[in-house]
């Protein structure tokens, strides 16, 4: 571990000595390739390394959906747990109270929505201090990602959090790659460019593919604007995981009105003073619309529908994830559901399988099942 992380420094000095230019760039491109390599060695270790996830970190994900509470130490992570849920982080006004991860259960919106509060992230996590690639380890296994920051500090804190994240293959608020890469057995490389590309070539990627010793596959790279980055992103896909990321800044209450009016005004951001209660209810309903999860209900032929429980099912889920959600053994019957909603055309409109549903759909499933 300690070899890999030396590595790593080694290759960041060269990194940040290498000036870019054209005769360079290859050099680049190939030292950031095995970066990425070491550090995916670092945070999964092979089996029998001793690098589990550790005491605390293994909670089963449970609910409809996971949020990792994530942040430096101190910035009010235990205490915004603690408002919203019955749980009670231990709270102190001293660095590292929170020294595993701790479930509470937000429910909201017809909705059960498993929050894990973190042990405070230091930089330098991506390396292993602090208990850093643990925390990092279970905010991979969340379906969105609510970066506590304290608004009295200087704007560097997020950008060290976002760095920690990036390290260690945590890709916010970004889509994968439009790079389509399959390897075979052989007949060598085939590297195709659907448009002119602007920051990599067919010799960058031959270079980065046999460094990676992929020696057979075939490459489409449908985005003109895709880096070398996105380029090894696609190579270490097993690796990476995109998710969604909402900023809440705690603490407002110590700031200028004009300093409050910038933070809010940023993208994916929301802001709240857990101390005097003020839009910490704000920050739970973003956290609903980040997540996009949609409230189905429910009806029986004949019979009204039951609005006092709803399915949950993320935005864009079809009649099939219905059914899904329902009985997975629901689709061998299935007739034709009846949709009553803001997706249907008509109301009822009778559909398949494949008709998307929108919030607060109201579906009859008929079935041919007979008992």
């Amino acid at each position: 571990m300690v070899n890999i992380t030396e590595k790593i420094k080694e290759i960041e000095t060269e990194m940040a000595r290498t000036q870019k230019n054209k005769a360079t760039e290859y050099h680049l491109g190939l030292l950031k390739g095995k970066l990425a390599r070491l550090r995916a060695q670092l945070l999964e270790p092979a089996p029998g390394a001793g690098g589990g996830g550790g005491q605390g970190f293994d909670v089963s994900k449970s609910g409809d959906a996971r949020i990792a509470l994530v942040g430096f130490p101190s910035v009010g992570k235990s205490t915004f747990l603690s408002k919203i849920t019955k749980t009670k982080s231990e709270i102190a006004a001293y660095s590292f109270t929170t020294l595993t991860a701790i479930p509470g259960v937000l429910e909201y919106g017809g909705a059960e929505i498993q929050i894990l509060d973190l042990p405070g992230i230091i930089e330098g996590a991506a390396e292993g201090k602090g208990r850093g690639r643990q925390v990092i380890s279970a905010a991979k296994t969340s379906d969105m990602i609510l970066m506590v920051l304290d608004a009295t500090k200087k704007a560097e804190q997020r950008r060290l959090l976002e760095a920690e994240l990036e390290a260690v293959g945590i890709r916010l608020n970004r889509e994968p790659p439009n790079i389509y890469l399959k390897p075979k057995k052989a007949g060598g490389m085939k590297i195709t460019f659907q448009s002119p590309p602007k920051n990599i070539d067919e010799k960058m990627v031959f270079n980065i593919l046999r460094d990676y010793k992929i020696l057979n596959c075939d490459v489409l790279v449908r985005d003109e604007n895709a880096t070398v980055d996105d380029f090894i992103d696609t190579i270490m896909a097993p690796h990476r995981k995109y998710i969604k990321c909402l900023y809440a800044y705690n603490k407002v209450d110590a700031i200028s009105l004009q300093h409050l009016r910038e933070l809010a005004r940023e993208p994916h951001t929301v802001v709240m003073s857990c101390e005097l209660d003020l839009g910490i209810q704000d920050v739970v309903e973003r956290c609903w619309q980040t997540l996009q999860l949609m409230r189905i209900y429910t009806k029986r032929q004949g019979v009204d529908p039951d609005f006092s429980e709803a399915l949950i099912v993320r935005t864009g889920s079809t009649i099939e994830d219905v059914c899904d959600q329902i009985h997975r053994t629901l689709k061998e019957t299935f007739k034709y559901a009846m949709v009553w909603g803001a997706s249907a055309k008509h109301v009822p409109q009778r559909v398949g399988l494949g008709h998307v549903v929108a919030d607060e759909d109201v579906v009859s499933i008929i079935s041919s099942y007979r008992a």
